[in-house]
């Protein structure tokens, strides 16, 4: 006859697995507090909660000729710390692209204040779902799967406006990750069924 698991056990069983799944959908985790102050600060005035960073898009009198990201996270504003937001303002030159990446700890909203762009994302299933965005248009790309933006127009450049829901969402770019952390080239070769000379000549493209 199968044993029977004892019901006390199958209890704890199951309330242990609620816990790690419970873990498994946080995002950033609650604090006890309105807010939370870095052990090094002392005063804390209104002057803690702004964030002058993003000044410089008012007064940039030419546009980036690379494609440029500006952020404000919990690094660069600390009293996001704890509050689950933060943002970017990505500046796309004509022609210019962010690569593939992920963001580990974040959906992403996207906000297109000028020009126009193409977006797309791969779901779990490998299925890519992409759209041309015109000025005005927003674009939700879900937490943790591979996205890019691509501005296609050769002339004119695109500006949009990106939040996270959380303080510090993280970015992991395929391109840097995979071909610029010293993985071994003939691990990345047969991973991508190719040969290492290939592999080499990624390596160097991004290097250079």
């Amino acid at each position: 006859m199968a044993s029977r698991i004892p019901t006390m056990k199958l209890l704890s069983l199951v309330l242990s697995s609620f816990v790690i799944v419970q873990i498994a959908l946080a995002s950033d985790p609650d604090i006890l507090s309105d807010f939370l102050v870095p052990a090094n600060q002392n005063n804390v005035g209104g002057g803690f909660f702004t964030y002058t960073g993003m000044r410089v898009l008012v007064n940039q009198s030419t546009f980036p000729a690379n494609f440029t990201i500006l952020k404000a996270s919990m690094v660069e504003f600390p009293a996001l710390n704890g509050q689950s937001v933060s943002y970017a303002v990505l500046q796309y030159p004509a022609s210019s692209l962010n690569p593939p990446h992920t963001h580990p700890r974040a959906a992403e909203l996207l906000f297109l204040v000028d020009g126009s762009l193409e977006v797309g994302f791969v779901d779990t299933t490998n299925k890519l779902f992409t759209q041309s965005l015109q000025a005005g248009d927003m674009f939700i790309f879900p937490k943790g799967l591979v996205h890019y933006q691509y501005n296609a127009d050769p002339n004119n450049p695109a500006i949009a406006i990106s939040s996270f829901g959380s303080a510090n969402a993280g970015t992991v770019s395929l391109p840097k990750t995979l071909f610029a952390t010293n993985i071994d080239d003939t691990i990345l070769a047969k991973s991508f069924k190719t040969d290492v000379s290939t592999i080499q000549a990624l390596k160097a493209g991004l290097a250079s």
